[in-house]
């Protein structure tokens, strides 16, 4: 049998969330059909068959993350057996053996306990046992009532009992999560209950995952935008010319201040740091179904109109889903703009496996002092910097601020190529 692997979707790709799977274990399918869908990124990418085939058995189940490389499923023969088979023997293939589907975790618990398939109610898709549907049998009652009460994850509890059965002293040391969603309407009619999408659970786990492990640390910096507002008055009042919005500066600013800095332009991949040459900046668009990040290319040396070029093609494409593999991944920060919504700050959450992404409020009228003490009314921007600090140290972060805030008050700079700059830690 010839097994089907994670895919590695873009540079810095080292896992993926299985999102769903398009075909059945028996089924036939053609080059060209879809055969499971992978979040990253907050995209969804549908894989599709290199060739005819028939899907033996699923080895990874909906819903759950792992590496690049990792067989999600095994295919009969070498792959392409469906090539060769008549479609009358395809069609009267019989159904597959009770339990082929159901998550290798929990077929190994099963095996581990004893339990015959038929003692575990399957709660996944499709009549699936899970690891979970397996961990609630071996937990005792009173194990399994404490963990209601509670809120405790079973699935995180390790058992002391025989083979591992799970008592009660094992949940009541054990952490609490969140209180459980109602299985149903509240009893006043006033709450009801939705079942996320695949891109809202996709986007839920990565920025749990994100918070968990990524040890964020923030710095906040503001902007004086007249003369940045000025020159923005004076591109778009050319005839013909494109629409540059602060959005588009904000992100050439970035890329000329990573292209300057190339320190800056890294990111922790595991025990690795993988460094770029090119200064590619994700953008945070709201799609309908959910939050899209694609990625202007080489915002360091692409001038400014082809970053707004750019920037409004991703744009378009994220809100009508119409995104690629390509339109994602392999940049080392984002770009949250709230600043239309009239927020005055944002703290957001790294997208991983970046190590930075840029947080802007709305434009702010505020009187300040000027040199001679008397109050003069400028306009500032209040950008928060969230960073990686197993890459980024606070005096790299204060001085990146410093070299945005700098081309952003002289917004010429936005016009003219990078600095050339040595990256001091080139040769490590």
């Amino acid at each position: 049998m010839a097994d089907l692997v994670m895919p590695k979707l873009g540079l810095t790709m080292t896992e993926g969330l299985l999102a769903e799977w398009h075909v059945t274990p028996g089924a036939a399918f053609r080059a060209g059909d879809r055969l499971f869908t992978v979040e990253t990124e907050k995209v969804a990418n549908e894989v599709e068959a290199e060739a005819d085939g028939v899907l033996a058995e699923i080895l990874v189940p909906e819903g759950e993350t792992v590496p690049v490389g990792s067989p999600v499923a095994r295919l009969a023969g070498d792959g392409t057996g469906a090539e060769t088979a008549p479609a009358q023997a395809r069609d009267a293939r019989p159904a597959p053996p009770l339990g082929a589907q159901d998550a290798p975790s929990a077929r190994k618990l099963m095996a581990e306990h004893d339990l015959a398939r038929e003692q575990v109610p399957p709660t996944g898709r499709d009549g699936r046992v899970t690891k979970g549907d397996v961990l609630r049998v071996i937990a005792t009652p009173l194990a399994r009532r404490i963990a209601a009460q509670n809120g405790v994850d079973l699935q995180q509890v390790a058992g002391t009992g025989p083979k591992g059965r799970i008592k009660a002293r094992d949940v009541k040391g054990a952490p609490q999560v969140a209180a459980p969603a109602p299985t149903g309407p509240a009893e006043t009619g006033d709450a009801r209950e939705i079942v996320p999408d695949a891109v809202r659970l996709a986007t839920a786990r990565r920025v749990s995952a994100a918070k968990r492990d990524i040890p964020h640390f923030h710095v906040t910096h503001e902007a004086e935008l007249t003369a940045l507002t000025a020159l923005r008055a004076q591109l778009n009042a050319e005839p013909h010319a494109p629409r540059i919005s602060v959005t588009h500066m904000l992100i050439r600013a970035l890329g000329l201040a990573l292209a300057e800095r190339p320190a800056m332009n890294r990111i922790w991949a595991g025990e690795r740091i993988i460094a770029f040459d090119k200064a590619n900046i994700g953008m945070v668009v709201e799609a309908p179904d959910g939050l899209r990040i694609p990625v202007i290319r080489d915002a360091g040396r692409a001038s400014l109109d082809e970053v707004a070029a750019q920037a409004r093609d991703l744009a378009a494409r994220a809100r009508s889903g119409d995104l690629r593999p390509s339109d994602m991944g392999d940049g080392v920060m984002s770009i949250s703009n709230l600043g239309m919504f009239g927020v005055t700050s944002l703290t957001p959450i790294i997208n991983p496996p970046n190590a930075m992404i840029l947080g802007v409020g709305a434009e702010r009228q505020i009187f300040r002092p000027d040199a001679d003490g008397a109050p003069a009314l400028r306009r500032e921007l209040t950008l928060t910097l969230a960073c990686d600090h197993r890459i980024i140290d606070g005096a790299d972060a204060a001085r990146f601020m410093a070299d945005l805030v700098a081309l952003l008050e002289t917004p010429l700079r936005l016009l003219r190529p990078a600095r050339r700059t040595a990256d001091p830690t080139a040769g490590e």
